[in-house]
């Protein structure tokens, strides 16, 4: 596997920006991330986002594309790290543990990715309509596709991870936290029973 972006339009091996096109996008990333500081992802749009850096709102277009691409962008940092975790890092996440090892630390992973980040996934999500199509979160659904059938499931692998990668949508575990009461490790328990009986009794 290879790193896959979370902005789609942003693909690997694009040409490097110019130094001062690389400045301007850094300071409309710290502009967007002091007024989610101070309002909340849901209060942000374009046009504060161009007051506050001090451009035009096409100049945040032309940059971003829609507040969508700007969410994901905001996202890509730590997307790419825990993509590195999960391909290349240490077991159980990484390669080197048993595939339910690895399953069952993905979802804790991402329960704790969510909990992070979670309210700028849920607003990512939220404004795309094809958000299922995002290389990331098919890397994802690819990802525990491929657990599944190393633990030997001779099931439709690649249906059941997208129902599996459905349990850890942004905004269904934020609800669950903060509506719910439920807590982050009980979600991580939940996963681990629900996987592991997937797993073990994979033909009821």
């Amino acid at each position: 596997m290879s790193f896959i972006p979370l902005h789609p339009e942003a693909p690997l091996g694009a040409p490097a920006e110019r130094s001062d096109a690389a400045r301007n996008r850094e300071r409309l990333l710290v502009a967007a991330r002091e007024l989610i500081a101070e309002h909340g992802v849901d209060a942000l749009t374009m046009d504060m986002l161009a007051c506050q850096a001090g451009v035009g709102k096409g100049t945040v277009f032309r940059r971003f594309g829609s507040r969508a691409g700007l969410m994901m962008t905001l996202l890509s940092e730590s997307e790419s790290e825990f993509q590195q975790r999960f391909i290349f890092g240490p077991p159980p996440l990484g390669p080197g543990a048993p595939p339910l090892e690895r399953l069952i630390a993905f979802g804790k992973g991402r329960i704790e990715y969510v909990m992070e980040h979670g309210e700028l996934a849920r607003a990512a999500g939220a404004t795309v309509h094809n958000r299922f199509d995002v290389p990331a979160a098919e890397l994802w659904q690819r990802h525990i596709d491929m657990l599944l059938r190393q633990c030997g499931l001779e099931l439709d692998t690649w249906l059941m991870a997208l129902s599996l990668s459905s349990t850890l949508d942004p905004g269904r575990l934020l609800y669950t936290v903060k509506v719910q009461g439920v807590s982050p490790e009980r979600l991580a328990e939940s996963w681990r029973q629900l996987v592991t009986r997937l797993v073990i009794c994979p033909n009821p």
